[in-house]
């Protein structure tokens, strides 16, 4: 071999390894850049959620991710959701983000709607203005739209409630669900819940007690907020159960107090007790209209697995300490009333 052979072998060769670096550099470029745009972490933990309400579009969500410092390279992201087609298949919801989740597994959960359900977990609950606002704090319709359903007499009396009982329908528990559940599928949903919760035997045991579920509900609600131990309950519910037996005002004070709309009052005394309301147990007889809170499943159970006892009249003990002295006669109560009075006194609480 010549030496120009030599030489245009060794120029050929050099050649070769300039292209094949070059094909590296711009392979290594490309795959650099798809690597970043698509399996580079690029979620931050400045947010725990991202919220994409019904009806947003791909630029209210673009500005979402840049005010709120959820993604590092908002333009990564942009060309990642390009390619996916995002804009076309955006789905409202409520994601949970990760620190260091790549753009890809964002947009594929965006793009599959695959949300992270809420926990709605409710109890206690006084009343309906107080339960569409815990809502709507945790799903995504607002107080107005639930409140607007819960006043809906149309609505609620396909269910066969009124205005009153409706509340009896919310079985208090923990229920997962999607933030943006419309408010009439959220029904439909408690509904069903209602539906199950109300078996046969429940209802067997409300039938034998002369009382229809929305009733044993708002005995509940009273049991409910009379007794601070779950123990006593039982026992609370049989004393009430007697007196709607025999006929005897329930006069009950979370009654008043609910007709008073004071949910500060420590004592109630005579002014109070003359409020004209059908919530007022001291002037009406039977049960109030509706529920003067959620009630709790405890409460219902003890309601329909009431304690027999011959009790009529209970007040607090004067040792405060949450539980009650029962009296199966006016003589005994007294007693357990004026000890308690005078405990109130001592502490100087008179309202």
């Amino acid at each position: 071999m010549t030496e120009i052979e030599k030489k245009n072998m060794s120029t050929g060769k050099k050649a070769t390894i300039a292209i094949v670096v070059v094909l590296i550099l711009v392979g290594g470029y490309f795959a650099l850049n798809l690597y970043k745009t698509y399996f580079s972490p690029n979620i931050t933990d400045s947010q725990k959620y991202l919220f994409i309400k019904t009806g947003s579009d791909y630029d209210t969500l673009v500005k979402e991710l840049e005010q709120k410092d959820i993604v590092k390279s908002i333009s990564s992201f942009e060309t990642a959701a390009a390619k996916m087609n995002l804009k076309t298949n955006l789905k409202p919801g409520r994601y949970r983000l990760l620190k260091g989740m790549t753009n890809r597994t964002l947009i594929n959960l965006i793009k599959a709607g695959n949300q992270d359900p809420v926990k709605l977990k409710f109890q206690n609950i006084r009343k309906k203005e107080n339960f569409a606002a815990y809502l709507a704090n945790n799903l995504e319709a607002d107080s107005l739209q639930f409140i607007s359903l819960l006043d809906s007499t149309t609505l609620i009396g396909k269910y066969g409630f009124n205005q009153d009982n409706i509340y009896a329908m919310f079985v208090p528990n923990t229920y997962e669900m999607y933030w943006n559940i419309k408010p009439i599928d959220f029904f439909e949903r408690m509904h069903g819940e209602y539906d199950k919760f109300w078996n046969a035997e429940r209802k067997q045991k409300a039938a034998s007690l002369n009382l229809t579920p929305v009733q044993v509900s708002i005995l509940a609600s009273i049991v409910d907020a009379e007794a601070l131990y779950d123990k006593e309950m039982p026992i609370i519910a049989g004393l009430y159960l007697n007196r709607l037996n025999k006929g005897i005002l329930l006069q009950a004070d979370p009654t008043v107090i609910f007709a008073n709309n004071d949910f500060t009052v420590k004592r109630v005394t005579g002014r109070l007790l003359q409020v004209q309301s059908p919530y007022n147990t001291y002037k009406y007889a039977g049960l109030p209209p509706g529920p003067i809170m959620m009630p709790s499943i405890n409460a219902i159970d003890a309601v329909l697995n009431k304690d027999n006892n011959n009790y009529i009249y209970m007040c607090a003990k004067e040792d405060f300490s949450g539980y009650h002295n029962f009296a199966a006669t006016k003589a005994e109560h007294e007693i357990n009333a004026r000890k308690y009075r005078e405990a109130l006194n001592k502490r100087n609480i008179f309202k």
